[in-house]
């Protein structure tokens, strides 16, 4: 398996950024009014999507089985992807207002962009870094 190990990654860096442009397009829309994103058909293409990303993420593991122990950016992706799905639930289902419903998808959508820069950068600061790379 180590010798697909860039095709995994690229994978799982492309369902990576699928998995959050569906859920910036659904959540704007939700938000919006709209009924769609939460249609049984969209729900399961989310769910295929981060099944996918699951899947490759665990590949990835696999290949490098101390790479979760040895790279503190890696507990830091981890974590804020908790964060993520719990906000993300909130802003598409959960929240009971509309303003607990912005408040959560823009707070997701920052968590996001911090998983982003997190993984780019291999840095468990992720955004902070860039701000002070000289």
């Amino acid at each position: 398996m180590n010798d697909y190990y860039l095709q995994i990654k690229a994978f799982h860096i492309m369902v990576a950024l699928m998995s959050g442009g569906l859920f910036a397009l659904r959540g704007s829309f939700a938000l919006a009014g709209a009924q769609w994103p939460n249609a049984a058909p969209v729900r399961w293409t989310s769910y295929a999507i981060d099944t996918a990303l699951l899947t490759a993420a665990l590949m990835l593991l696999t290949i490098l089985p101390g790479a979760m122990f040895a790279n503190g950016w890696l507990a830091v992706k981890l974590s804020l992807l908790v964060g993520y799905v719990v906000l993300g639930v909130y802003a598409l289902r959960r929240a009971k207002t509309k303003r607990a419903r912005v408040l959560s998808f823009l707070g997701a959508l920052l968590l996001f962009a911090s998983i982003y820069a997190t993984a780019r950068s291999h840095e468990p600061l992720g955004f902070v870094r860039w701000w002070f790379a000289q």
